[in-house]
């Protein structure tokens, strides 16, 4: 079975030196945020799977692939994903589907009211903002089934944007990596590895694209939740958890 792909958090902090509940993330300096980017995209570029939606910058089509993984596997959506498209090729065409059909295209996938917030984002979309999906995080954040998370890699993934994100395997990374004496699953301990993903951000949206691709995938195919490959790990050197492990 393939991993699941976005378990999606739901908080975020409000700035990179975010604090709650006197839980703050850990400093990260320039040259250990420079070498771990370093080694996370060698290895992306030699070791990430071929999926589909990593061949567009289409707003439309990376919106419906990340509603699509929330909590489902790979495997799953890549029976799903191009039907859909298929059916509904642009914002448009959903916009103006009878709900039932947009039901229909779903069925099987689960968590229907993906499918539902998806039709009322395209509607919405079509009618107030002339059809076009939004680039910032924050305006994105307004639209129907879009959290952080979904926000931040529609910004970085179609417009690429200087954007962060946080799903379940990233967190897992960062809580691993850089600080594993955080509760990952608490708000404050969320709040502070959202503050460490934007510390890591590269300079510049392209690279910021190659970068939150890297951290979900080393989180779905190396730094797993019950058996991490500690030993294929690039950036195994810099893990602070590392030991557990070994």
């Amino acid at each position: 079975m393939m991993p699941s792909s976005r378990s999606v958090p739901a908080t975020t902090p409000r700035s990179r030196t975010a604090k709650a509940s006197h839980v703050c993330s850990p400093a990260i300096d320039l040259a250990e945020a420079a070498a771990f980017r370093r080694k996370l995209h060698a290895w992306f570029r030699k070791h990430s799977r071929d999926l589909p939606w990593r061949t567009t910058r289409d707003p439309y089509r990376v919106l419906v692939s990340e509603l699509m993984l929330q909590q489902t596997q790979v495997s799953r959506v890549l029976d799903y994903y191009q039907r859909f498209l298929d059916r509904f090729p642009d914002l448009s065409t959903l916009a103006t589907a009878r709900p039932k059909r947009v039901m229909e295209a779903w069925e099987g996938l689960g968590y229907y009211a993906r499918a539902r917030n998806l039709h009322k984002l395209a509607r919405h979309v079509t009618s107030e903002q002339a059809g076009v999906i939004p680039a910032e995080p924050a305006r994105l954040r307004e639209l129907p089934g879009v959290g952080a998370y979904t926000a931040g890699a529609v910004a970085s993934f179609a417009y690429e944007r200087r954007a962060a994100l946080v799903d379940t395997n990233v967190a897992r990374v960062l809580n691993r990596v850089f600080a594993p004496a955080l509760a990952p699953k608490s708000g404050p301990g969320l709040k502070a590895l959202w503050a460490i993903a934007e510390q890591l951000l590269p300079r510049t949206g392209k690279q910021t694209w190659t970068h939150n691709q890297a951290l979900m995938e080393l989180g779905a195919l190396v730094c797993s939740a019950r058996a991490p490959k500690c030993g294929v790990c690039p950036v195994r050197s810099a893990c602070r958890s590392r030991a557990r492990f070994e």
